[in-house]
């Protein structure tokens, strides 16, 4: 599993910096909450997962426990830093595989999110699934409970990229659980991984084609990355697997965004479609416009105000520090004010909204020569650059990285 970064010493009482309330009133707070667990572990993933054979006698019952003790810290933590009272916008449960725990056990979590913070009219309220362990009666007691999203892990229709990925769940299932998901009057939410080892673009188009025919709300599709540690990682450095190609990447990228466009999806995120602006994912919007967030959860990351910090990963190392009256917090960072427009620009290029040009000229003050030059290149929309903003066309989506490194020099 991936390393948590490295950062500064996070005091044991949680407190934040008196930094972290400035403007507060000017931003939306939202909350994340960590499922650790899973069934089995997919090769290619390096999340912050653990199987019952690696929980160190950590079970659910005890993990909602460890959970209401971060909870009650929360609470403290915002009513001491001098934070206003906000309710929260959005909530999302993620993994791991959240539906590892049953429906009841999540609306529980909502409700004391919604006792401590309070959750605001219209909020969306999400959970990740794997479509083996939902059901029509699952999600209904999840709609009843005040969830309004469910995002289900289909990764690919064939069966042969399926069994690359790992992935044990049965196809089938997918489309039964976003039919169930509408019938409960859940919006509905499929991702897609594209560039598995040995992948055809046959076999992603076959893909993209079952994905379309759900009549989900909205599809992420993300490209395979190797992370290193990974079990896939190991096959391919041992030669069993290949290599994902680059430019297969790329076709696969753009095939992708002509079918969601003929289908009436509009993409508003590098990675992500949607079927209107109501079916955007307004929490992962909140990440990309750097509003605040509390993180629940082991390994879950969390901001306010610029600081941000991460929790230790282990659940049993996780529960051991909050019995002990302490943050669960392993390290954090107080980001300064260039790095905070920095991290401004890395991450609002990257949706349909964009970046505001003087944004990128207060870190570059000498961005006009490669912002005229991205325009040039069709990296970026000409008309709404005159309108004082950055916004992606496809061609810069497939750029985005090194755009950003040209516009900051």
């Amino acid at each position: 599993m991936a390393s948590l970064p490295e950062g500064d010493p996070a005091p044991a009482t949680g407190e934040l910096p008196d930094s972290a309330a400035v403007d507060a009133q000017l931003r939306s707070m939202h909350a994340y909450v960590h499922i650790p667990f899973c069934r089995v572990r997919c090769g290619y993933c390096d999340f912050n997962t653990y199987t019952a054979t690696e929980l160190r006698g950590v079970t659910p019952s005890s993990f909602l426990d460890d959970l209401s003790l971060e909870l009650e810290l929360a609470k403290r933590v915002v009513r001491s830093a001098g934070l206003p009272e906000r309710e929260l916008s959005t909530v999302f449960f993620g993994g791991g595989t959240p539906t590892q725990l049953r429906a009841e056990e999540l609306v529980n979590v909502l409700a004391k999110l919604r006792d401590g913070f309070g959750i605001a009219a219209g909020a969306e309220v999400t959970t990740e699934a794997n479509p083996d362990n939902v059901d029509a009666r699952y999600l209904q007691t999840l709609a009843a409970g005040g969830f309004t999203r469910v995002s289900i892990g289909m990764q690919s229709a064939v069966p042969e990229v399926l069994a690359i990925l790992d992935r044990s769940h049965d196809r089938a299932n997918v489309e039964l659980a976003v039919h169930a998901a509408k019938d409960a009057g859940l919006q509905a939410s499929v991702d897609l991984i594209y560039g598995a080892p040995g992948e055809s673009i046959d076999q992603w188009k076959r893909s993209l084609d079952a994905a379309l025919a759900l009549g989900a709300d909205h599809i992420s599709a993300y490209s395979l990355i190797v992370e290193p540690g990974t079990k896939l990682a190991r096959q391919i450095r041992s030669g069993e697997l290949p290599e994902p190609n680059e430019d297969e990447q790329v076709e696969k990228y753009e095939i992708a965004d002509a079918a969601f466009s003929a289908a009436d999806f509009e993409w508003y995120e590098v990675s992500n479609w949607s079927r209107g602006a109501s079916s955007r994912s307004a929490h992962n919007l909140a990440y990309w416009k750097s509003n605040d967030w509390w993180g629940f959860g082991p390994g879950a990351h969390s901001h306010i105000g610029g600081t941000r910090w991460w929790n230790v990963k282990h659940p049993a190392t996780y529960a051991q520090k909050l019995l002990a009256g302490q943050s669960p917090a392993l390290a954090r960072e107080v980001l300064d004010e260039r790095t905070r427009l920095f991290e401004r620009v890395l991450l609002e290029v990257r949706i349909s909204d964009g970046v505001s040009i003087d944004v990128v000229k207060a870190l570059n003050p000498n961005a006009s020569q490669p912002i005229s030059q991205a325009i040039a290149d069709g990296l970026v929309d000409a008309v709404e650059a005159i309108r004082g903003n950055l916004t992606l066309t496809l061609k810069g989506r497939l750029l985005a990285d090194a755009l950003v490194r040209d516009l900051l020099g």
